[in-house]
């Protein structure tokens, strides 16, 4: 789920009438933003497994990456900066830009291409754990690149069909990521 529907859903099991949440959600999310770095722990010990050399890896190579996520982007980003992976990513697409993850992903892809960090032709792969990262990669022709470190289980991203399953980035056959 995106922030902001985290935030809808909590609110509206509190009792929140509809209205009342669209009028404060602007404000609840400028607080949401400032809050977060206040208390976000470091989160270096919670990187997925062979994650920091696969993306060592594609800059080596001049591969741009690009960070998707249904954080809202201050509290994204410092996600980013206490796992230690901010310098890793160009650009990215964070909840406040849409309102699903595949407009994210469409996002995302447009801004690579628009700065010059993606050719037109250049190939797109989405790295997740998720059935919403896998929808996302379909509906934007993305090579989906599932991977069961996160809530969803090998059994439950299989029935999904991802163009590569995988325990960890780790099992991912070198030559998929040319560059």
């Amino acid at each position: 789920m995106l922030d902001r529907d985290i935030l809808r859903l909590m609110m509206a099991q509190a009792g929140v009438a509809e209205k009342r949440i669209q009028q404060w959600m602007p404000s609840i999310v400028n607080l949401a933003q400032r809050h977060y770095p206040t208390i976000c722990p470091d989160l270096r010990h919670r990187v997925c497994p062979g994650m920091r050399p696969f993306l060592e890896r594609l800059r080596r190579r001049g591969i741009s990456c690009g960070l998707v996520t249904g954080n809202l982007s201050r509290i994204g980003w410092h996600k980013m900066r206490q796992s230690g992976l901010r310098s890793y990513f160009n650009f990215g697409a964070f909840a406040e830009m849409g309102h699903t993850r595949s407009e994210l992903a469409a996002r995302a892809m447009a801004e690579a291409r628009r700065e010059g960090l993606a050719a037109a032709n250049a190939p797109v792969y989405l790295v997740g754990d998720h059935l919403n990262d896998i929808r996302a990669a379909r509906d934007n022709g993305i090579t989906i690149i599932s991977v069961t470190t996160g809530p969803m289980s090998r059994e439950e991203l299989a029935a999904f069909s991802p163009d590569f399953l995988l325990d960890d980035i780790r099992g991912l056959p070198s030559e998929i990521i040319k560059g």
